[in-house]
Parts: structure tokens; C-alpha cells; sequence
């Protein structure tokens, strides 16, 4: 039992000091950019980094779904990112968005992506807004994306963005994510990129029979995990649990004002 705490702990440390890493400015000399410190920071370039992120960060940890490798590597996720930190878009490592937000790790937005097993008819809920990335990746598969941010500076400045973008398929609404969407409901998926203390129940409603929803949810031991939660036909629930994962809370309540 002391041996499951200890490796535990570990997980947990491991975790948290891999989310604090894109605060630090520098570049280790495993990332993606080094050897090619002399691209210039054209759309070229950012197209080169893309490929390579998909290649060296995606693929080679297990992702094959074709549609999210696409998705993953048309997706300008440097144009989500603050200008201050846009030389690190395509490193294996979330980002600071501000007001205490992230943008999640591209492996995280693939996987998570991944285990929805969408196609493109599906209509999709996302909880979490942030930057706006994940809703633009899960844009470009599906038919509709219904996204929530309770921070309202976040929320219309990646409504704006995504609309700016083209993706015309995305619809922002700044209300309490734990919530959901009712008058949009049922949903064919569900993906919340901020860790609950549990799982929300008028998510859970508002899951379609035959839909999944991936979730991180606060584990017992100061952690994090990965949920997959499934309903059948019948409306039974079944829960998966999947990998330790780091993320921001998710925020209840009133919307946020900043």
C-alpha cells in the first residue's frame, strides 16, 4: 500500500512540474525547434513545426485517427497563443493563455479529441473555451461545436478569433460550463478541458444515448484523472478511467468578469 502511495506521489509530482515548465523561458534541446534555429517565423515555417509536432509528439505516443491527425496539423495554434510565448506554440508543453488559463499540451488536445470518436455529423459540447484551439480542431471533423467559457474576456476574445479564422462552425456562449447547453442538447460528445471535482450531472443528461464524454476529474490522491464516460442506448453509465493528467480547475458559478 506504501508503494502505491510513494508511485502515486510521483505521478503527481511529475505532473505538476511538467505544467510549470512553459512559464520557464528557454528551449530544451530535445524540443522541436533546435537544429532549426534559422527558420524565420513565416507560415511556412509554422506549417514545417505543425508536421513535426504531429510526427514527433502524436503519432509516435499512439494517436491514429486520421481526422485528428488532419485536424491537428492544419490547426494554426500559434494564432491562439499570446505573441510573447508564439515561438513555443509547437513545443510538447501547454502555454500560459492569461487570467490564469492554459492552452493544453497538443498531445492532451489530440488524445482527448481521439477518445471522443466523433465523426462529421456529430454535434459536439465543449466546456472550457480558453484560447479557443480545441473547438477549432474539433471544427474541422465534426458538423457543429457548442463551447462554453465562464471568463468573459477569454470567451469573446476566442469567439472572436475563431471567427476571424473561418471557423464558422464554432458557437461561443460565456455562461458556468457545469451547466451545459440545455436548449442545444442532446449532445453526441462532450470534452471539458478544465479538472472537475466531479463529474457534472447536467452533463451527464445532456449526453446523447450512444455518446461519450472525456473529462479530467480530481482523483483522491491530489491528482488528476482522464475520465472516458460513456452512455448506452439504455441510458446506463459506465466510467473508464485513463491517465493522470494536470489541469486548470474548472471554474463554477457566476460568469467571471475580468
Amino acid at each position: 500500500m506504501k508503494f502505491i502511495i510513494f508511485i502515486t506521489i510521483i505521478i503527481v509530482l511529475y505532473c505538476v512540474l511538467h505544467s510549470y515548465l512553459p512559464f520557464l523561458n528557454f528551449a530544451g534541446k530535445n524540443s522541436i525547434a533546435s537544429g532549426k534555429k534559422n527558420i524565420e517565423s513565416t507560415e511556412k515555417g509554422y506549417a514545417w513545426k505543425r508536421k513535426r509536432m504531429v510526427e514527433q509528439q502524436i503519432i509516435a505516443r499512439g494517436v491514429r485517427d486520421k481526422k485528428v491527425l488532419e485536424a491537428m496539423e492544419s490547426v494554426p495554434r500559434h494564432l491562439f497563443v499570446p505573441k510573447g510565448y508564439r515561438e513555443y506554440s509547437y513545443y510538447d508543453q501547454p502555454l500560459p493563455i492569461g487570467l490564469g488559463q492554459t492552452i493544453s499540451q497538443p498531445y492532451i488536445v489530440a488524445l482527448m479529441t481521439e477518445m471522443l470518436e466523433v465523426d462529421n455529423d456529430a454535434v459536439v459540447l465543449e466546456i472550457g473555451t480558453g484560447s479557443g484551439y480545441q473547438a477549432a480542431v474539433l471544427s474541422t471533423i465534426v458538423k457543429e461545436v457548442y463551447t462554453i467559457e465562464i471568463i468573459k474576456e477569454l470567451g469573446l476574445k476566442a469567439e472572436e478569433k475563431l471567427k476571424n479564422l473561418g471557423y464558422n462552425n464554432v458557437n461561443v456562449k460565456i455562461a458556468d460550463g457545469s451547466l451545459g447547453w440545455p436548449d442545444k442538447a442532446p449532445f453526441d460528445a462532450i470534452i471539458v478541458t478544465a479538472a472537475a471535482e466531479k463529474i457534472p450531472d447536467p452533463l451527464v443528461k445532456q449526453l446523447k444515448p450512444g455518446g461519450r464524454m472525456v473529462i479530467p476529474v480530481d482523483s483522491s490522491f491530489f491528482g488528476q484523472d482522464l475520465l472516458i464516460v460513456e452512455k448506452d442506448e439504455a441510458g446506463n453509465i459506465n466510467i473508464k478511467k485513463t491517465i493522470p493528467v494536470r489541469f486548470v480547475p474548472l471554474v463554477e458559478g457566476e460568469e467571471v468578469t475580468k
